[in-house]
């Protein structure tokens, strides 16, 4: 199609994430109309989980992005393509394998349509890729695997490393997607000298825009050219030229740390769900604390529209869905704890009648162990629920 955009997106992690909304309706409005649109699940195929994964990730591009996805490997004509978290090896191996590489690679030299690759999949868009798998969880030697060289028809010869910023390790490396600090400086000195490494952090995107040769970095951190002893960091809202980013990664220009093009502040509110979850968290302690029962309630139900939001993230990411459920379970649990039977009904009300709300809500959705986990709660501290026709009522034991 001679008037359909061309348009890659990089992301580095939070590709079902609510911090990437913004990011694919952006592109997904280039195509207009109805866009035939193409998850292709071959990262995470080999997994248990893949039928969920898929069925997460087509439930996110519709509500949030207003997309009907359909999963496959067909790509030939798709407006749109997506590929996200797995193993970037076994997706090099099944594409190289098939026509989907070639396809994707000539999606980019001719600059048409929307190709987003995120987290394992953008590991596969340079000309060689980190195989993360077999280096952090079965001890390889590091080592390159042959990419798909995405960017080789830009001009652009890097490796590109997504999770670039990631903490996940406390006491150990895990930066530059599981590497750490050592293992990159290894494989740097292994790429050609024409060669740099693209890092991306997590919850962030770089959308080159293929017909305007524009560079842009969108969401929480940034895009980082790093080359054996220099690296330049172009944060979020950056908007730059390919012209640009060649000639950095030709090593021109920019020190540690330094950013050659003028840029404007990221956009606010762009956190992950664990920096979210803590923020809940310490709310309600501090409500606890002043004696404020309505606030700590109000930390718990912001915390379960949190979790909601997130629902549809296909990653195991830091400060997962998991990890803020079982917060939550603790706060409500605490607020089951105030509910003691010397307090009176009109007292215990404002915080009683919120979480009777919650439960009703995760019972619509199914989450009927949440829910009754949160009855469970709200029984140790001394207020009984029934269920009736007309819905539940609560009263304080005696």
């Amino acid at each position: 199609m001679q008037d359909r955009p061309g348009v890659l997106v990089l992301m580095g992690s939070g590709e079902t994430s609510p911090t990437m909304v913004e990011v694919h309706r952006s592109v997904v409005r280039r195509l207009g109309g109805r866009p035939r649109a193409v998850l292709l699940d071959t990262p995470y195929a080999f997994q248990e989980n893949a039928a969920d994964i898929s069925s997460r990730a087509r439930r996110y591009f519709a509500r949030s992005v207003g997309l009907d996805v359909e999963v496959g490997t067909e790509i030939a004509g798709a407006d749109w393509v997506f590929s996200g978290p797995g193993s970037p090896t076994f997706a090099l191996d099944r594409w190289t394998a098939t026509p989907v590489a070639a396809e994707l690679r000539g999606r980019v030299r001719a600059r048409d349509g929307v190709t987003v690759l995120a987290s394992a999949a953008a590991c596969t868009a340079g000309i060689a890729a980190v195989p993360v798998y077999e280096i952090y969880k079965v001890g390889a030697d590091p080592h390159w695997r042959e990419g798909l060289d995405l960017l080789g028809a830009l001009g652009v010869r890097v490796a590109v490393i997504p999770h670039y910023d990631n903490a996940e390790g406390g006491t150990h490396d895990t930066r530059y997607c599981y590497l750490g600090e050592r293992r990159l400086a290894f494989l740097e000195r292994l790429l050609p000298p024409d060669a740099a490494v693209l890092g991306i952090d997590e919850h962030t995107a770089v959308v080159f825009d293929l017909r305007a040769e524009s560079v842009q970095v969108a969401g929480r951190g940034g895009l980082t050219v790093r080359r054996p002893g220099a690296q330049t960091v172009l944060p979020a809202g950056t908007v730059t030229g390919l012209a640009e980013l060649r000639r950095l990664i030709g090593g021109g220009g920019g020190g540690p740390g330094a950013s050659p093009v003028p840029v404007t502040p990221p956009a606010a509110g762009h956190v992950t769900l664990g920096e979210l979850t803590r923020a809940c968290e310490q709310r309600f302690g501090a409500a606890l604390g002043a004696h404020n029962t309505a606030e700590a309630t109000q930390a718990v139900l912001d915390l379960e529209a949190e979790i909601t939001k997130w629902a549809a993230d296909t990653e195991e990411d830091e400060g997962g869905v998991d990890e803020a459920r079982e917060v939550l379970r603790h706060l409500v649990a605490g607020l089951g704890r105030l509910a003691d039977t010397s307090e009176p009904r009109d007292r215990l009300a404002p915080l009683v009648e919120p979480l009777l709300g919650l439960r009703e809500r995760l019972r619509e959705r199914g989450a009927y162990d949440s829910a009754d986990e949160l009855r469970e709660a709200l029984a140790a501290g001394g207020v009984s629920i029934e269920d009736g026709p007309d819905g539940p009522r609560w009263t304080v034991r005696g």
